[in-house]
């Protein structure tokens, strides 16, 4: 099933589309709008904010303004907890300006969770806005865990606690998306997501969820953690269940480093999605480690230059040359693997290691060019470099 946030396609006939969320303050419109505007510019399809007052909730439509003033048109996704059906009421230029709700049935308000979930959905038909059914392990509906839990304890054969606690986890997701479709909302406007913070667990979750239903699924393990650890549990989740053919949008949530932004978790999903061969979003550079062999300051810094480079180029390529960003690039070092990893690239350079003379092949779809020697071998890769992606990638006429 296709389902659309502002323009943008999502379901399993079209590429995993990547999310991220701001962190800033939303009342503070000019803040949010920078970042916003940061996290597209660096590939993000869709971004969340957070609408968790009234001061945020007037701020919406100045963030929206702020964005097209500086040419900045992506889809905004509402986050909404405990207050959304009286914000999204109460300032109904937000509600037109927003491209999609997220929902997290288990904090709908309070005692009356249904009521106020149907008021959002109601409000999300009137202005013809998709709803994310986002279901959270920190945050599960109380009164319908205790109501399974209580079935469990009285069954013949009882499950373990947390089988329990993840069945009603799917239970909230599909009995809310349920709701929101007799309440009027379309079922090709509902997306679900049912986060957990532990691997094996998001693995199963999703498992079972991509079995019982055919909504579109936002991936994101929630709380990941700080750093390298953040980074390697979210690629560990995503990583299986995007080979399985399970998962339609994906975030990753990281803590952000010391004087780190969000636009990390954006890069960190993309790579993710091309290391798996499911999108394609910048050169891939294969490079050697580094090993005794390759010590040498010498070839450090010439791939170190190369890589550079690349990163540089790279938006400008994009905009004058579509496709590049599946070109596939080599950085080796020394003769072990340098020339036959360059052979498999579509352009690669084997750099000499450490005591090596100072030349270097390169290679070209798999076949020698020229071997390149003395002091000017990074200029001349880039010249050779640049030559390539002009002539194998031409700029669209028309």
């Amino acid at each position: 099933m296709t389902a659309h946030v502002g323009g943008v396609p999502i379901g399993s006939s079209v590429p995993i589309v990547v999310q991220s969320m701001t962190n800033t303050d939303t009342a503070d419109a000019a803040s949010t709008a920078e970042q916003v505007a940061a996290l597209h510019r660096v590939g993000s399809q869709l971004v969340r904010i957070t609408v968790n007052n009234e001061e945020a909730a007037a701020a919406v439509p100045e963030i929206r303004q702020r964005l097209r003033d500086a040419g900045v048109e992506v889809p905004l996704i509402g986050d909404f907890h405990y207050n959304g059906h009286l914000l999204l009421a109460k300032y109904p230029e937000t509600a037109r300006t927003l491209d999609k709700y997220r929902i997290n049935p288990g904090n709908v308000g309070s005692k009356r969770r249904d009521d106020n979930f149907r008021t959002i959905v109601r409000l999300a038909v009137d202005n013809d806005k998709p709803v994310r059914v986002g279901v959270n392990w920190g945050s599960l509906d109380q009164d319908l865990l205790t109501e399974m839990m209580d079935a469990n304890a009285r069954a013949a054969e009882p499950r373990d606690a947390k089988d329990v606690y993840m069945e009603a986890m799917l239970e909230s997701a599909l009995r809310s998306a349920a709701l929101a479709e007799e309440t009027g909302l379309a079922h090709d406007r509902i997306l679900i997501s049912a986060k957990i913070s532990q691997v094996q667990d998001l693995v199963e979750c999703y498992r079972r969820l991509a079995s019982r239903c055919d909504y579109p699924l936002h991936l994101g393990l929630t709380e990941a953690g700080l750093g390298t650890k953040g980074v390697i549990s979210t690629t560990a989740a995503l990583a299986i269940l995007l080979s399985e053919g399970i998962g339609d949008t994906i975030r990753v949530s990281l803590t952000p480093r010391p004087g780190g932004d969000r636009t990390e978790e954006v890069v960190v999903a993309q790579q993710i999605l091309q290391s798996l061969g499911l999108r394609s979003f910048t050169p891939q550079v294969t490079a050697c480690p580094g090993c005794g062999r390759t010590t040498s300051t010498f070839f450090q810094k010439m791939a170190e230059d190369i890589q550079e480079y690349l990163r540089e180029q790279m938006p400008k390529w994009k905009a004058a040359h579509p496709g590049v960003e599946e070109m596939k690039v080599a950085v080796m070092g020394c003769v072990v693997n340098g020339p036959g990893e360059s052979k498999h690239a579509n352009l690669g350079i084997s750099l000499p290691g450490t005591f090596e003379e100072p030349k270097a092949p390169v290679y070209v779809d798999g076949e020698l060019l020229r071997t390149l020697k003395g002091d000017a071998i990074v200029p001349e890769f880039l010249t050779i470099l640049n030559d390539y992606v002009a002539r194998t990638y031409p700029a669209a006429r028309g």
